[in-house]
């Protein structure tokens, strides 16, 4: 996938293919064949249903695949360094200070035995040499620039004495402790109720200014990750099925299945809006799938997406969609056109 907008690259991922393998034979390709490239200080969205394959992805790029599933093939790419070669000892480095992760559900994330002064302090004790007393001040400083209040107060606590949006906010601390260049964020709202969403997401949007990240911003939450993100990925069974600016994507979507996910929300200036849900289910992985993986569930299918599966085309400069439809704007309402 060439670089249309000639932006720096600070990750680039390459034919990244997972698979977990089950008992009888069985395997789910979670992630199949995936590339795309993160640039330097934007926010990445990557949005799909659950079961998608979104959690899978960003975990293979930090080599955290549990048994039974195995990275089979690919690349990811920090600068010239090959993340998926590396050794565990060298990777345990580059988690935490180069990139680092939120991961779902702030309730259960934090140690419950450990407090919170503990918990953001392993980080710097893990990669650097810091002494007690600079691993305090530079603890008590991180939850000031993250506009944490009663910053000393926080650092005595332990999580269950803290809301879950308080625990999501140190959750991010532990995460920006040592300065990475990327951050991802895994359903960073999730659990939460929308006031306290709208706050993480304006301390996110803060902090990648504040610090000069590049975001990774997982959800399932289309109207959260349109809203927050520059780009935007579009993910269904395991592989990437459309590429857009978050612009594009909203006034000018084409692949079918972006646009079912569009029909399908809620538009609170429209009172006569009539909601339509994408028909069916998520393909069975373990079953192979000739075609289009979407097919079963798109009315514009023909017999070629049954039998033949597309390729990710660029159908316009940066915009890229994985279907056989012309995927030209219609004139009727600017979307794929058969």
């Amino acid at each position: 996938m060439k670089n249309t907008n000639h932006q720096e690259i600070i990750l680039s991922v390459r034919n990244l293919k997972t698979t977990f393998f089950l008992n009888g034979g069985r395997k789910v390709t979670a992630v199949d064949g995936t590339s795309f490239d993160l640039y330097a200080g934007e926010t990445l969205g990557i949005v799909g249903e659950s079961g998608s394959g979104k959690s899978v992805l960003v975990k293979s790029i930090l080599n955290l695949i549990p048994l039974p599933g195995k990275i089979e093939m690919g690349e990811v790419l920090l600068g010239d360094t090959d993340l998926l070669k590396l050794k565990e000892s060298e990777m345990q480095k580059i988690r935490g200070s180069k990139i680092s992760m939120i991961f779902q559900e702030p309730m259960s994330a934090l140690n419950p035995s450990f407090s919170i002064a503990w918990q953001i302090g392993e980080v710097y004790r893990l990669h650097s040499n810091y002494t007690k007393k600079e691993i305090h001040e530079m603890t008590l400083d991180l939850l000031k620039k993250i506009k944490i209040p009663d910053p000393d107060m926080r650092l005595k606590q332990y999580p269950h004495q803290l809301s879950g949006g308080m625990r999501q906010r140190i959750l991010i601390a532990i995460a920006l402790a040592c300065n990475p260049k990327i951050l991802i964020a895994d359903e960073p709202t999730t659990a939460l109720d929308v006031t306290v969403q709208a706050d993480i997401m304006d301390l996110l949007d803060d902090i990648k200014s504040k610090f000069n990240i590049s975001i990774i911003l997982i959800s399932h939450n289309l109207n959260l990750v349109t809203e927050r993100s520059d780009r935007i990925i579009v993910i269904y069974a395991g592989k990437i099925q459309e590429i857009a600016t978050s612009e594009e994507l909203v006034t000018n979507p084409l692949h079918p299945y972006t646009i079912g996910l569009m029909d399908s929300l809620p538009n609170i200036a429209d009172q006569d809006q009539k909601l339509t849900a994408i028909p069916g289910e998520l393909p069975d992985l373990t079953e192979q799938i000739p075609g289009c993986s979407f097919s079963p569930r798109c009315k514009h299918a023909t017999d070629i997406c049954f039998t033949v599966e597309p390729e990710l085309k660029e159908v316009i400069p940066g915009h890229f969609c994985r279907c056989h439809l012309h995927c030209k704007k219609s004139a009727e309402d600017g979307r794929c056109a058969q």
